[in-house]
C-alpha cells in the first residue's frame, strides 16, 4: 500500500466514477481501475460496488475512507506546519548554548525585530553535548564558549571576550585596575560545576598561571556566582558582557593582566542539515549583535 493508491481511492470515492477520477488525476482510466483492484486485493475486502457506470462505496470502503481522509489531513497539516516553521515571519529556532547568561539580552533584541518567531533554548554543558545535538539534528544552532570541532559542523567566531576577576568591594585587591592571575593562588573561588564549558575555560586560565584554583563553592546557576561574591564568600571569573547585570551587587571587576584571559564566543551549525530561513536570519542577527557589542 502506498500514498498513490490511497490518493486514487480517495478521488474515486469523491467522484463515484472511474473515468471522472482518471480525468481529475490526469491518468488513464485503466490505471485507476488496476490500482483500485490491487488495493482491494491487498486489503482483502471490496471497497466499491459497481452500479453501471457509477460506483458506490461498500461499508468497508466507507470505514476505510474516513481513515484515509484523516491521514491526508494530517499530512497536509504537517506540510503547512513546516512551511510556517521555516518562514521568516513565524518560525521556530532551536538553540543550544553553553552561556545561558547572555541569551536573555540577545533574544530580547532579536524578538523585538521578529516578534512572531519562537525560540526553543536548550542547555548544554559541554562541546560534546552540543556536537551530538547538532549531528542528531536536535537543534538548529548553538552558541558556545569553545569551538565545536567536527568535519560536518560549521564554526563561526563571533567575539573575543575579555574575562575579568570579580571580588567583593572590600577585598584586598578591590582598588587594583589589573592583576596577575598568580596573585590569586590562595584565594577561595566560586565556580560553576565541572560539566560546564566555562568552568573548563577558567580552570585552564589557572593552570596556565601555574596553580589549581581552590574552589570553595560550586553552583549550577551562573546567576548565583556574583551573589556569593557579593556576600563575601570568594571571588569568581566574569565575562565582560555580565558587567551590567552585576552592577547593583557589591562586586568589583579587575582586568587579568597575565596570562591574558580571553575566549572566543562562537556560533555553530551542521553544514549538511537543512536550515530554515529563520535560522539563517538568526545567524545574521547574532553576528551583528556581537559586532555592535564590540563597538
Amino acid at each position: 500500500m502506498n500514498l498513490l493508491q490511497l490518493k486514487y481511492f480517495q478521488e474515486v470515492a469523491r467522484l463515484e466514477h472511474m473515468t471522472k477520477a482518471a480525468e481529475s488525476l490526469n491518468v488513464s482510466q485503466p490505471s485507476i481501475s488496476n490500482t483500485i483492484s490491487r488495493l482491494e486485493k491487498e486489503l482483502g475486502v471490496p471497497l466499491f460496488v459497481r452500479q453501471g457506470r457509477q460506483i458506490r462505496l461498500t461499508p468497508y470502503g466507507q470505514a476505510f475512507l474516513k481513515r484515509v481522509n484523516r491521514s491526508f489531513f494530517e499530512l497536509d497539516e504537517g506540510v503547512a506546519e513546516l512551511k510556517e516553521m521555516t518562514g521568516l515571519e513565524r518560525g521556530y529556532i532551536s538553540i543550544s548554548t553553553t552561556l545561558a547568561s547572555i541569551m536573555p539580552y540577545l533574544l530580547k533584541d532579536y524578538l523585538i525585530s521578529y516578534p512572531k518567531n519562537k525560540i526553543i533554548q536548550k542547555q548544554a554543558f559541554s562541546t560534546e553535548d552540543i556536537k551530538k545535538q547538532l549531528i542528531n539534528n536536535e537543534i538548529d544552532l548553538c552558541i558556545s564558549w569553545l569551538p565545536i570541532i567536527d568535519e560536518d559542523i560549521e564554526w563561526l567566531p563571533l567575539k573575543m571576550e575579555q574575562i575579568y576577576i570579580s571580588v567583593p568591594a572590600d577585598h584586598r585587591l578591590a582598588r587594583r585596575k589589573k592583576i596577575d592571575l598568580m596573585e590569586l593562588t590562595n584565594e577561595k573561588f566560586i565556580s560553576l560545576t565541572p560539566e560546564y564549558a566555562f568552568r573548563k575555560v577558567t580552570d585552564d586560565f589557572c593552570y596556565r598561571a601555574g596553580f589549581e584554583p581552590d574552589i570553595s563553592i560550586q553552583v549550577t546557576d551562573a546567576s548565583a556566582l556574583h551573589l556569593f561574591v557579593h556576600q563575601g564568600y570568594g571571588i569568581t571569573f566574569t565575562p565582560a558582557f555580565l558587567f551590567s547585570p552585576t552592577q547593583h551587587l557589591n562586586c568589583v571587576h579587575i582586568l587579568i593582566n597575565n596570562p591574558g584571559c580571553r575566549c572566543t564566543i562562537g556560533l555553530a551549525w551542521h553544514r549538511n542539515h537543512n536550515m530554515s530561513q529563520s535560522a539563517k536570519e538568526f545567524i545574521e542577527f547574532t553576528t551583528r549583535f556581537f559586532q555592535e557589542s564590540e563597538e
